[in-house]
């Protein structure tokens, strides 16, 4: 959530959203043997059509949708959906059955905003955790959703000539850190209480919605 605003305050975010690309799909390789097991096949099979449709949208109008006007809409809504669960006196953690309108329709969005700026984990969130998975789940289902969804914008990327040579040179720099980085926070969700790691994922969302929405704006 935080790579795209972070290198944005140096490069610009269509170079940053280029170089980080590939280093993504590394991570989500090492991801994905990580949390092989324990993944919601109901929830992705729901999302991921969206997903993948909203990367086609975002293909599509890549020349003419302003990218500050999509970095301002995903922060209001996780800055919104954020304040709601810390401000909820009880949060349920009953589990839910996932709906499929409400997948589609937060997909299409995931997928979009994901494609133009990496930043689709706020209207990720928005529909994955009311459902009330665990801590285990909801990393293992997020982990898979995006492997999917980084291996889909390879191709629209490169057609955009954001994997440029130079974007591929820096991505290769930063892989060994992303392999030993992916393992540590596989740690740390084991070792977290449940509570704590729900907690820490809201105030993280928070954060970084008040970026997202304050560069956008």
């Amino acid at each position: 959530m935080l790579g795209v605003p972070v290198l944005a305050l140096v490069i610009s975010p269509v170079t940053a959203a280029g170089v980080l690309l590939p280093v993504y799909v590394l991570s989500d390789a090492f991801g994905l043997y990580a949390y092989r097991r324990g993944f919601d096949r109901r929830v992705l099979a729901i999302l991921v059509p969206g997903m993948v449709a909203g990367v086609a949208v975002g293909w599509a109008t890549a020349r003419i949708v302003p990218e500050a006007a999509v970095t301002a809409l995903v922060g209001a809504i996780g800055l919104i959906f954020a304040l709601s669960l810390l401000l909820r006196r009880k949060v349920s953690s009953t589990p839910r059955r996932a709906k499929v309108a409400p997948g589609l329709f937060w997909g299409v969005l995931t997928g979009f905003t994901s494609f133009v700026s990496h930043s689709g984990a706020p209207p990720y969130q928005v529909y994955v955790l009311p459902l009330g998975l665990g801590k285990m789940a909801f990393a293992a289902t997020g982990t898979v959703a995006f492997a999917i969804l980084n291996a889909v914008k390879l191709l629209p990327y490169w057609h955009l000539g954001q994997l440029s040579p130079a974007n591929l040179q820096v991505a290769v720099v930063l892989m060994p850190v992303v392999a030993v980085s992916v393992f540590v926070g596989v740690r740390l969700v084991h070792w977290l209480p449940e509570a704590v790691f729900f907690r820490v994922v809201t105030w993280a969302l928070l954060a970084v919605s008040l970026k997202l929405l304050w560069d956008g704006l």
